[in-house]
């Protein structure tokens, strides 16, 4: 977890109708439910949903949606949404032309939902006698910048010495088991997977709803392994907005790599011909960590002894010795053993990784201690090279330590993007 990238590892109806229509999600808004006529009373419901109770009236302004398609995934280096789900699966099949069919209807239905639309024949289904092809609980609901990105765990390539698909060969040098960091308290069910998606929308139904359905398309070939849902991001690809903060109250990915920064891309996030798997070349490695914080040891910390903990001040998150967030940090002024120090570009080499973290809360421990902290997502062209060295290091010297512990985790190989209509998820791998 970091307070940088001084990184780490923190209801309308009447849907299908309007869907074999060819519209939008956003359309049936002005629709009432099937077969029933749209009276005084539902135009006024519809029309109060899209009102804004500041404005006294106003349209909410929509936000434009994410394109599906492109030269890498969506998801990466896309502006950080408000909110996540994370799921991992387990294959539990053998056939590998079902695992490719599966992937094919994977990716129509991540274009159509990130669209804003529904999943084939709709929520209402063109064949009244069976199940609807779409769960139905985002009708009405505007895509809210939903991104689905897909990984491969190593996993699906060889599992106990056994090529499950024939992938073998193709397994990149890149996607290593992680080595067990100190500190580390992993727990099986909370770690690993042959696959996983990761939604992130401005509405958590909406990346809810995503997960849901991909996981329905997917029974038979796929079980989840394990989820997360995650709210509160506590890290921004877009350095001109307001830092967030994490569950500890400090501002969380200050040093992050823009989203527009090509260059600072090209070198510490996508895959370049040449590095390995070609089938990889404008994709990235993910890494998910869930890290558990001790918050009520935490907070009842002092403020400085917290301040100590990163190097920076709680407030402003201005580097020790400075005053505003952004001055360019000195590292000789913070604790040796500094979150922000250990991490900082400058004392790696100038390695960085682009993260996107969520907060998370789950109940409790079943000690009366909030089960909380952050689920810590980063992206990198080689994790060889840039997570597991960073990792090390923190993991041996960081004061951070005493409050957090990483209790899941998962690494994966994030594919190119989808081109064009047509192609889907894992061609290059597959194809």
């Amino acid at each position: 977890m970091d307070a940088e990238n001084e990184q780490q590892a923190a209801p309308a109806e009447g849907g299908g109708q309007a869907q074999r229509a060819g519209l939008s999600r956003r359309a049936v808004i002005g629709w009432a439910g099937a077969g029933v006529a749209l009276g005084a009373a539902a135009v006024g419901t519809v029309a109060a949903a899209t009102m804004s109770a500041e404005d006294g009236g106003g349209t909410v302004p929509q936000t434009p949606d994410v394109p599906f398609y492109g030269e890498h995934q969506s998801g990466i280096s896309t502006p950080v949404q408000d909110r996540l789900h994370f799921a991992a699966f387990d294959v539990i099949t053998d056939d590998r032309d079902a695992l490719v069919k599966m992937l094919k209807e994977w990716t129509k239905a991540a274009a159509s939902i990130t669209g804003g639309r529904e999943v084939g024949g709709g929520a209402v289904g063109v064949v009244p006698e069976s199940p609807p092809d779409d769960t139905g609980e985002a009708l009405g609901l505007p895509a809210s910048r939903l991104t689905l990105t897909i990984g491969f765990g190593r996993t699906l390539f060889e599992k106990d010495g056994v090529d499950r698909f024939g992938l073998g060969a193709k397994l990149p040098e890149a996607l290593v088991d992680l080595p067990k960091f100190k500190g580390d308290r992993l727990e099986d069910g909370r770690s690993g997977g042959d696959l996983c998606i990761q939604a992130c929308a401005d509405d958590p139904q909406v990346a809810v709803h995503a997960i849901r359905n991909l996981a329905r398309i997917g029974m038979g070939v796929v079980n989840v392994r394990w989820s997360q849902l995650g709210f509160g991001k506590t890290s921004s690809t877009t350095p001109d907005s307001q830092t967030p903060r994490n569950l500890m109250g400090f501002k969380d990915g200050t040093h992050n790599i823009a989203g527009t920064d090509a260059d600072a891309l090209a070198q510490h996030v996508w895959v370049a011909p040449g590095d390995g798997a070609d089938w990889m070349t404008g994709g990235s490695y993910l890494v998910a960590r869930r890290i558990r914080m001790t918050i009520e040891t935490w907070d009842r910390s002092s403020l400085k002894e917290q301040e100590d903990t990163f190097g920076r001040t709680k407030v402003e998150g201005a580097p020790y010795g400075k005053q505003k967030e952004r001055d360019t940090p000195d590292l000789s002024a913070m604790p040796v053993d500094s979150h922000v120090r250990l991490s900082h570009p400058d004392s790696n080499g100038g390695l960085m990784i682009l993260r996107r973290g969520y907060s998370f809360t789950d109940g409790t421990d079943g000690l009366g201690r909030l089960d909380a902290g952050l689920f810590f997502l980063a992206y990198q062209r080689d994790t060889r090279k840039a997570f597991v060295p960073l990792q090390t290091k923190l993991a041996a010297n960081d004061k951070l330590n005493e409050y957090i512990t990483h209790v899941g985790s998962a690494h994966f190989a994030c594919p190119p993007g989808v081109r064009k209509p047509g192609e889907w998820w894992g061609q290059t791998l597959f194809g």
